[in-house]
């Protein structure tokens, strides 16, 4: 006689194993010895296997699903059936959250509690979904993992990163082989939203080990694809363009051999060769990456594109895509596409105008791009000492190193110059960061030294100390 109980243990441990062969053999080979009602529950068992596949395998969960209502038709009432019906729901219909009664969210079978949440989660519910209490100790070994993720997931939806990552994390520490590899990316790329490229780096170094060596499956290739896209960004924010080079490259050739060419990757090559330098490379990169963007994305492409077209002193064109990227009203970023446009209109000559457009991106919080275009229309209208104050206000709020701190740095010194080192010392220190900076096949690099020297030789007059 065939016990259900038992046969479900054995598939579980062939699951948690990583062998859905094993398991699939061994509840279909059950369920042709066993009578009707014990067949009916195996049949339920397979749907839940069958669902782990997500959206490829809607039509075998609901088949199986179907089988064990024919066999027993009181299974309409269980709270496993009911779960993996509305997670079924979720995925193919798109009418709002699924109908998951609340005797299935609180179930005493955590495998029905588990499936609702899936559900709930999928439909758009995300509170819903965390509201059911389910620990991955209630479930088979091969389930923890997923109930972490699916949670982590759910958090995520609701803005609550620091959450998302955390559980992203204990799904690394339950998932084995390219499963926990593809938690710990999901964590890096959490890392990376939040700013912490170190951190996401040490996450990717932990996954990198899990691939399998030599010539890969294709959704395990397309799996290190995404380790090699997020890795550029972690090496690209750690101040690394050149290694960012090699691994947004390799995500590219990989995608390009096993799947196709994605927006994100597109859009770190574009952004990877702009830190480079390579601006007419990178016009290329943010055009293919506009190509492939969703609705949701192209904002985001259409401001990159616009940056792209500003460092190649196209104006006009660079408007154009601002204009496009600011027509939608939820991209976060909209204060910066404001300084960028600002930037246009200065280049164009509409002083006021850009002025204008600064001042409001400056009030909405894009400090750093709005003060340098205030600082260079100050400059334009001769208002050294307001001009100034810009530079310096960027120099406090940019990053250190980056090419707007340096610009900053630049101009300040620039600045005191033409107001007659009043503060040799300030100057001096200006134009030091600055030249430390610069290359010296930069214009810069000259009129830097040149600034150096002259408060140089003012501090000495005066008795200055020299700074180093």
């Amino acid at each position: 006689m065939i016990d259900v109980a038992t046969t479900w243990q054995q598939a579980c441990t062939a699951l948690a194993g990583g062998d859905y062969d094993a398991a699939f053999g061994l509840l279909e080979s059950a369920s042709r010895e066993a009578h009707p009602p014990v067949r009916a529950r195996l049949a339920l068992y397979l749907a839940s296997v069958h669902a782990l596949y997500g959206d490829a395998a809607t039509a075998e969960t609901r088949a199986a699903l179907a089988v064990a209502l024919r066999l027993d038709p009181a299974l309409a009432q269980d709270p496993l059936w009911q779960a993996l019906s509305a997670e079924m729901n979720a995925r193919t219909e798109a009418e709002g959250p699924p109908a998951v009664p609340a005797p299935v969210r609180s179930a005493p079978d955590p495998l029905a509690r588990f499936h609702a949440l899936c559900a709930l989660a999928l439909g758009g519910d995300p509170q819903g979904a965390l509201d059911i209490h389910v620990t991955p100790q209630d479930l088979p070994p091969h389930l923890g993992w997923r109930l972490r993720s699916w949670q982590a997931d759910a958090h995520e939806s609701l803005g609550q990163s620091d959450e998302a990552a955390h559980l992203y994390a204990e799904a690394a520490h339950l998932a084995r082989g390219l499963d926990r590899a593809v938690m710990l990316q999901e964590q890096a790329a959490l890392l990376l939203q939040q700013g912490q490229p170190e951190a996401a780096k040490a996450a990717l170094d932990q996954a990198r080990p899990l691939y399998t060596p030599g010539t890969l499956p294709e959704d395990e290739a397309l799996n290190l694809a995404t380790w090699h896209y997020l890795r550029a960004q972690a090496l690209l924010n750690l101040g690394q363009p050149d290694l960012a080079f090699e691994m947004i490259r390799e995500a590219d050739r990989l995608e390009r051999q096993y799947g196709d060419p994605s927006y994100g990757v597109a859009l770190v090559r574009g952004q990877v060769l702009t830190h480079l330098g390579q601006s007419e490379q990178a016009l290329e990169a943010f055009e293919a990456a506009l190509a492939l963007a969703t609705d949701s994305d192209r904002p985001y492409a259409n401001h990159e594109l616009g940056v792209a077209l500003l460092d190649l002193d196209r104006p006009v064109e660079a408007r154009e895509k601002l204009e496009a990227a600011q027509q939608d009203p939820e991209y976060p970023y909209g204060p910066e596409v404001l300084a960028d446009l600002a930037e246009c209109d200065y280049r164009l000559g509409r002083l006021h105008e850009a002025q204008h457009l600064a001042e409001q991106a400056l009030s909405q919080g894009a400090v750093v791009p709005a003060s340098l275009v205030l600082g260079s229309v100050a400059m334009d209208y001769y208002h050294l000492d307001e001009a100034l104050d810009h530079y310096e206000r960027v120099i406090q709020e940019a990053a250190p190193e980056t090419r707007d701190w340096v610009t900053a740095h630049q101009m300040a010194a620039d600045v005191m110059a033409q107001q007659g080192f009043p503060n040799p010392a300030a100057a001096y220190a200006h134009a030091q960061q600055a030249l430390a900076h610069t290359p010296e096949s930069d214009d810069w690099h000259v009129t830097l030294r040149d600034h150096l020297q002259k408060a140089e030789a003012l501090m000495s007059q005066q008795g200055g100390r020299m700074l180093n």
